[in-house]
């Protein structure tokens, strides 16, 4: 097991985290993902604990709070030492009836913390994530919020989920203005059958030197070997259920014929192929990875030692590209002579 720096930190995470989203069960949604209970939940994190696996990631809606709670009492009764283990939650979404239970208000992300830090039976966060961007709250006061949190020791570090670099640029400026806690890492959608963020974020994500963390690195199972154009996968497959994130099938089906064939070659799965892939990607800090079973689990863990070839990156590279977009190829038309001369006195 690998380990990265945590955005502009000092802070070191595994590259693999183990996501806590198939605990609990509780509410239609999430039962359709997963419903492990607790020592069902303490195996696989124990498990992953034993890979080397240092991050786990969570939040406060997942199972309508359940899973925290599943979280929280598996690292006490593993007896897990607090200084060995990076610990994740979110906070945004709908956790009561009222008009002010959601959101990142001031006033939801405040009540969000303490709600967090009791379920999980923690005194602090390691990272704490605004899980989606809320149009009816000003950033400032979302980041003001954040910041106090690090002041008071209930956070060491700050991050955000599902937000466009538009927005997460602006936030930047805002703390380095009034001298606030920044975001140090973005958590978002990426895999081979989607790899949208490289137009704008992942740009972004370089420049400003923020961490990423994968969610569903497996497009919500596509990836895993289980769907071909022949077969839509096994009984009690969460895609059958839940059919999301959305994908381009035929699209994703290409990928997944050029990932049989790398998998066939290295004596591994389609989902090790996955996941290798973007372990080979220089911005990802972190693939945050869930599992029902530790069968499933091992086989994630185990695509950490998948090394890929330069031409089997370039195969999966040119079968998952994106189609060209503007302002991109404009600015790859307009930027090449530049370029071209930056590669020249690097060569001298």
């Amino acid at each position: 097991m690998r380990y990265q720096p945590f955005g502009n930190t000092g802070l070191f995470v595994s590259e693999l985290c183990l996501g806590t989203m198939t605990f609990g069960g509780q509410g239609e949604l999430w039962s359709q993902i997963g419903d492990l209970q607790q020592s069902d939940a303490e195996r696989l994190i124990g498990r992953a604990l034993d890979a080397g696996i240092n991050f786990i990631d969570t939040a406060d809606v997942y199972s309508q709070g359940q899973s925290e709670i599943i979280t929280g009492q598996a690292l006490k009764n593993l007896d897990v030492p607090r200084d060995e283990i990076v610990v994740a939650s979110k906070v945004f979404g709908e956790t009561g009836p009222g008009v002010n239970a959601r959101g990142m208000s001031r006033y939801h992300i405040m009540e969000g913390i303490k709600a967090s830090l009791k379920r999980l039976q923690l005194d602090h966060l390691d990272v704490y994530q605004i899980h989606g961007f809320d149009p009816a709250t000003p950033i400032e006061e979302a980041i003001r919020a954040l910041d106090t949190l690090v002041q008071h020791g209930h956070v060491r570090y700050v991050g955000v989920s599902n937000w466009a670099a538009w927005q997460i640029m602006k936030a930047l400026g805002i703390a380095e203005r009034h001298g606030l806690a920044r975001f140090e890492s973005l958590q978002a959608y990426y895999t081979l059958a989607g790899r949208d963020l490289e137009r704008e974020l992942i740009p972004m994500l370089q420049s400003e030197n923020l961490g990423l963390m994968v969610w569903s690195p497996l497009a919500g199972g596509f990836l895993s070997g289980k769907y071909t154009r022949d077969s839509q996968g096994e009984a009690g497959s969460r895609r059958l259920n839940f059919d999301f994130p959305p994908v381009d099938k035929e699209r994703a089906f290409d990928c997944i014929d050029v990932m049989g064939k790398i998998a066939k070659a290295h004596g591994v799965s389609v989902a090790q192929v996955a996941l290798a892939w973007l372990l080979h990607q220089p911005a990802v800090t972190s693939v945050i990875v869930g599992a029902k079973r530790i069968d499933q689990l091992d086989d994630n863990i185990a695509a950490t030692h998948v090394t890929l070839s330069t031409e089997e990156l370039a195969e999966l590279d040119a079968v998952s590209a994106l189609p060209a977009e503007y302002p991109g190829w404009m600015l790859e038309r307009q930027g090449d002579y530049r370029r071209q001369q930056i590669d020249q006195s690097r060569q001298r």
